[in-house]
């Protein structure tokens, strides 16, 4: 065997491009898009607004039928004010000349006759101004309150420590007769030396005198509440449930301004009934829409209760708004330190209470 040979002139290096052999072809350059002209849309977007969802919660609708704080009415003189007091006074003259005449006509036949009729008439001028004094106290008590709670609500937030005492103390004599506030007087009083700021001192007077008034007052409205409940339901006419509502809110108003304090004669019920009615008239609370109160009441309660029964809900919720504006009106103090109820307070105990009653009952 021979060896190669391997002689012979050296080839030179060489480099190959790879990239040119293997190089992909060229994409396009894409042509640039034609800018469109900004332009205003023909139709305006608009949002669904909360009160329109039908997925809100409940507790809104409740909030919707508690009303609004209530307030006095302000006093003026007016035409209607002056024939009344016109004709009272003419009336009165009326009443004078015919007693005048009867006693004097008796003193001619038998003159003791004319003495029993003149001790009777004065018997009777001096019930009358015993009366007449017992309402101007009570018109009077009644505007203490008010002026009392204008006036804490006017220093709640800037009040020294003297002002606030003052109030507070004010409070505390109007709720002397009354034994639910004796544990507060006596928290007060034990304040007396101690250094707290005046708002701070105002809100612990809220809480110590009037919490356990406000829970007396609560339940006075649930109660008046679940009787016109299930009055109305079971009452085979209208009118019965119209004067039944009547008495019950003119009962609840009274038991309320005596509870804090208030306790208002004749003239003076009359004119906090007017305030309250009034305000409830004004914020629509009175004659709340059956959608709205159909809402609250009806998911699943409609199913399970007769009408009438569902009739006798809607009356409790209308006692319980009664309550909450009367407790506005005669509490002496405005809620500021505490929570001021609600519908919702009331609720779950008129709804359950009727539910309860219900089961006993065929529908209608």
């Amino acid at each position: 065997m021979t060896d190669h040979d391997t002689s012979g002139p050296a080839r030179k290096p060489r480099a190959f491009s790879v990239e040119e052999q293997h190089a992909p072809a060229a994409k396009p350059k894409p042509k640039p898009e034609k800018q469109r002209k900004p332009s205003a849309l023909p139709v305006t977007v608009e949002m669904t607004r909360t009160e329109d969802d039908p997925f809100q919660e409940p507790k809104a609708e409740l909030d919707a039928l508690t009303p609004p704080p209530a307030k006095p009415r302000s006093r003026r003189l007016t035409a209607g004010k002056l024939l009344l007091a016109s004709l009272g006074f003419l009336a009165a003259l009326a009443v004078g000349i015919w007693t005048d005449a009867l006693i004097t006509t008796l003193f001619d036949r038998l003159p003791w006759l004319g003495w029993a009729a003149a001790v009777a008439a004065a018997i009777a001028v001096l019930a009358l101004l015993v009366v007449i004094i017992r309402e101007i106290i009570g018109l009077r008590r009644l505007a203490r309150v008010a002026e009392l709670r204008k006036d804490i609500s006017d220093k709640a937030k800037f009040a020294t420590a003297t002002e606030a005492r003052a109030l507070a103390g004010r409070v505390s004599h109007l709720l002397a007769a009354n034994p639910l506030s004796a544990r507060g007087r006596k928290n007060l009083d034990a304040l007396d030396d101690e250094i707290i700021d005046g708002p701070h001192y105002l809100a612990f007077a809220e809480r110590e005198l009037l919490t356990p008034l406000d829970r007396q007052a609560r339940q006075l409205t649930l109660n008046a509440a679940r009787r016109v409940s299930v009055v109305t339901a079971v009452s085979p006419r209208a009118f019965v449930d119209l004067a039944y509502v009547g008495f019950e809110a003119v009962r609840l108003i009274r038991a309320m301004a005596e509870l804090y304090g208030g306790r208002p004669g004749t003239i003076g019920m009359v004119r906090l009934f007017k305030d309250v009615i009034a305000h409830l008239a004004v914020t629509g609370a009175v004659a709340a829409g059956d959608s709205l109160i159909q809402q609250v009441v009806g998911h699943g309660l409609a199913a399970k209760l007769s009408a009438r029964l569902g009739e006798g809900v809607i009356n409790g919720l209308m006692t319980a708004r009664i309550g909450i504006s009367a407790m506005d009106l005669c509490r002496p103090m405005p809620f500021a330190a505490t929570k001021r109820p609600g519908i919702g307070d009331f609720m779950s105990d008129i709804t359950g209470f009727a539910s309860k009653d219900g089961k006993t009952r065929p529908d209608d």
